[in-house]
């Protein structure tokens, strides 16, 4: 009795012909769920932003109900607007003022310390690394009580106050260059700087003209990531603050939500993010110039990446 082998091979052939759009009915359901989670996530992040700028421009005083487009807040409102109102304008400067002068002391001082670790070796830079990395297990509460404890009981050249905030926020911020910069000189290597030195040049010029430019990437990235989270930091300027004249933003706005809150809050929100987003336009600028100046494409993608 002879066997046909054409069902054996018909149905080995269905079963190779099914198994690939099974997988891809799995990968299109798994790319599918992703989405689904993205979307979902953006819109929770997004949407409660976006009704807070919405309701800067509210015509009333509620921060619930629409009243109609004005700019009340804003300007005209003669005594609640950010125009008008003192302590808010205050507030708008000092923090802006704070962020600026902790991102221009933190940044030169993290890429120093990321390259001095870089080329340190044994076991005190290693206790140094350490040291520099325990920021990110501290929580900011306990380091700000350990700066205010500092400050108000030990013998220091500078008391609560404007100053107290900027030593504060630099100690908390000095790891992000640190880390940054330190990755991407392991990913530049030495043999550049090798270079340079056979080519004659000295140690610091070598790390000046090519370590440094180099580098940028990672500085630009630092510098955007500093400024924005010193614009939005609670924790340390609240305990280091001294009066009136050193309340930040967050501060005024915690203070003012528990009370009688209106709209004037969610339009000094709203320059902040203002603030923070111009920056983040600047650092895209400054990006997109060193990539032409180094002939590689103007790629957006890789900016975000960096970030």
């Amino acid at each position: 009795m002879t066997v046909s082998a054409a069902p054996a091979e018909a149905i080995l052939e269905e079963s190779r012909g099914s198994r690939p759009r099974r997988l891809r009915g799995s990968s299109d359901a798994r790319a599918y769920g992703l989405g689904t989670i993205t979307v979902v996530y953006l819109l929770w992040a997004l949407v409660p932003v976006a009704i807070t700028v919405l309701f800067s421009f509210n015509e009333g005083r509620s921060r619930s109900t629409w009243q109609g487009f004005s700019l009340r807040w804003y300007t005209w409102d003669p005594t609640g607007s950010v125009l008008n109102d003192e302590s808010i304008r205050t507030a708008l400067m000092h923090t802006v003022t704070l962020a600026i002068i902790a991102t221009g002391i933190t940044v030169p001082l993290g890429v120093l310390f990321a390259l001095a670790l870089d080329r340190w070796r044994g076991r005190i830079p290693a206790g140094a690394n350490f040291l520099a990395l325990i920021t990110f297990v501290i929580p900011e509460i306990a380091l700000a009580i350990g700066l205010l404890f500092m400050v108000t009981y030990l013998a220091t050249p500078f008391g609560l106050g404007a100053w107290a905030q900027v030593i504060g926020l630099v100690t908390f911020q000095l790891v992000y260059p640190i880390v940054i910069c330190r990755a991407r000189l392991l990913t530049i290597g030495s043999h550049y700087e090798e270079a340079a030195r056979d080519l004659g040049a000295s140690a610091i010029g070598a790390v000046r003209r090519v370590i440094l430019p180099m580098l940028f990437p990672a500085i630009l990235v630092s510098a955007i990531l500093v400024f924005a989270d010193v614009l939005d930091d609670f924790v340390i300027v609240r305990y280091l603050s001294s009066d009136a004249s050193t309340e930040t933003t967050s501060m005024r706005i915690y203070q003012t939500a528990r009370a009688a809150p209106t709209p004037a809050l969610n339009a000094m929100a709203t320059i902040i993010l203002v603030v923070s987003t111009l920056v983040i336009v600047l650092g895209w600028l400054l990006y997109r110039r060193w990539l032409k100046r180094q002939g590689q494409a103007t790629d957006l993608g890789s900016f975000a990446g960096n970030l």
